[in-house]
């Protein structure tokens, strides 16, 4: 069952077409990667999918409901959620306090509630706290619920980014090269916790990665981009021999040999 269907979106910056008719769908519990070489187009797909961006032209329908060029805010609430590519965290702000704050776009209570900390309001904040303690120590950040974002070390403020994302209850989770800066260890114990967010939490993954061994190992299906349009898609024994894919990444006359 088809959960994201992406079609003809283009983007054009001055005389640089980024992504140009721009066409995917992806299906219900899928982890899809899409890659390609630097500055073929991918976070441009990624901003244009969850509003960052306006398209110039296309579409993107979630669940049946055309999302073209909402807020980002109002595509979050949607069911789409996503990490960046240079970690985007409060960095001043407690590693608790940053899952709690993605917990909070997701409260009923009014300004009044909370000024007046009526029950509904409290009741709430304690729901928020238990539910974000939870997501933690499911992401190995138990321990650290109290420490400052900031002094977290780098993989551990990748995990917290993804738990965060997690709190808003997204049924599509975007996530924009979270191998970056990882050791082989690292990478290894990611490919397990994305395959972890899929089967327990229902999350259909779609990702942009430049470690192939990740992708390779991870995705049921990938997406090939160069210059902005779509070049390979298929199963990853497929794309790993297409030749399209390797003039694309090598060279052509790499490919050729």
């Amino acid at each position: 069952m088809s959960l994201l269907e992406i079609n003809g979106l283009s983007k054009q910056f001055g005389g640089l077409k980024a992504v140009s008719d721009f066409s995917v769908t992806v299906n219900e519990g899928e982890i899809v990667g899409l890659i390609g070489p630097n500055g073929a187009g991918k976070t441009t797909v990624f901003n244009l999918i969850t509003g960052l961006v306006a398209p110039d032209s296309g579409a993107v329908v979630f669940r049946g409901k055309d999302v073209t060029g909402l807020a980002p805010h109002v595509v979050a609430k949607e069911g789409i959620a996503r990490t960046f590519q240079n970690i985007r965290l409060f960095k001043n702000m407690s590693v608790l306090d940053n899952v709690r704050a993605a917990f909070h776009c997701r409260l009923g209570y009014s300004v009044l509630q909370a000024g007046l900390r009526r029950k509904a309001f409290l009741d709430a904040e304690n729901d928020v706290e238990e539910r974000a303690l939870e997501l933690l120590a499911q992401f190995g950040l138990g321990d650290s619920a109290d420490r400052l974002a900031a002094n977290l070390p780098y993989g551990s403020q990748r995990r917290l980014e993804m738990a965060r994302a997690l709190a808003l209850g997204p049924k599509l989770l975007l996530l924009d090269e979270p191998a970056a800066g990882m050791n082989p260890n690292e990478i290894a114990a990611l490919v397990d916790l994305i395959r972890r967010i899929r089967d327990e939490f229902g999350v259909t993954v779609l990702l942009i990665e430049h470690q192939m061994g990740l992708v390779m190992r991870l995705c049921e299906r990938i997406v090939v981009m160069d210059f902005g349009q779509i070049i390979a898609e298929g199963l990853p024994g497929e794309i790993r021999t297409n030749p399209l894919v390797l003039e694309a990444y090598l060279g052509r006359g790499a490919a050729a040999s």
